[in-house]
């Protein structure tokens, strides 16, 4: 399955920005996840959607981020309010548990936060 990721953007603080990922290949069955590599750090994973829809986040982004999918069209999102400067980073999704080198990466979508 390939992954491409779109929507990213130059925001201001404080501003919103919804991601979409659109995946070659079925979904469904699978926990999804979006993931972030900021400049010069590891890539980091952000969110997890379940089959069901229901996601958990890690705690620089809770409350502030609301992941999504529609298993139908093969896709999820990111919706991403109340951004801050240190969520600047190129943004992927995957499969939860997806490897650095050993799995296909899509592209990715840049995302800077400006102060």
């Amino acid at each position: 399955v390939q992954f491409v990721e779109f929507g990213g953007g130059l925001m201001q603080a404080g501003r919103s920005l919804r991601l979409s990922c659109e995946a070659s290949g079925s979904i469904s069955l699978k926990t999804m996840a979006w993931y972030r590599e900021a400049p010069g750090k590891d890539r980091e994973l952000v969110a997890t959607i379940a089959r069901d829809g229901r996601a958990d986040y890690v705690d620089s982004v809770k409350g502030r981020f609301s992941a999504s999918r529609d298993n139908a069209k093969n896709m999820v999102f990111l919706q991403m309010n109340n951004l801050k400067p240190e969520d600047t980073a190129v943004y992927y999704c995957n499969f939860q548990g997806a490897r650095l080198y050993f799995d296909s990466w899509g592209p990715g979508t840049q995302v800077t936060v400006s102060s």
